[in-house]
């Protein structure tokens, strides 16, 4: 299996509902550090799993709209505990629909098996994502 990553970040701030969330109940901020893993079982016709500059591109438009926004506002997560693991889906679908011949991943990029998302929260907490293209 080939793989290959990249890397961003996006600061956030939000809330949680729920008493298991103790103090995070309340408004407070994040800076996630976002590693995704585009895997391949073969590489494409160019020899390569996924063009770096795309992957790293296209990772940057779906975290565009959450930069420096409360999500609580947003009405894409409205009614939504926005966790890490929900945040670490909600890339991975959107980076998914990314992964076809005209999507922005580019030429090839239908030939990833599978996408692993990564939100890092803290030196020694993070939450992953992790699921196959096709089907």
């Amino acid at each position: 299996m080939f793989s290959v990553g990249v890397r961003e970040h996006v600061m956030i701030a939000h809330s949680f509902k729920g008493e298991v969330f103790g103090p995070a109940q309340k408004l407070h901020g994040a800076t996630f550090v976002v590693d995704v893993e585009f895997r391949a079982r073969e590489m494409n016709e160019a020899g390569i799993v996924v063009d770096i500059g795309r992957a790293h591109s296209t990772l940057g438009a779906i975290l565009e709209p959450m930069k420096y926004q409360n999500l609580d506002e947003l009405p894409m997560f409205a009614g939504v505990n926005t966790t890490t693991e929900y945040l670490a889906r909600h890339i991975f679908d959107a980076l998914k629909a990314e992964a076809k011949p005209d999507g922005r991943l580019g030429p090839g990029a239908d030939a990833i098996d599978s996408i692993k998302v990564t939100l890092n929260e803290s030196h020694v907490a993070w939450a992953s994502f992790e699921g196959p293209i096709a089907g």
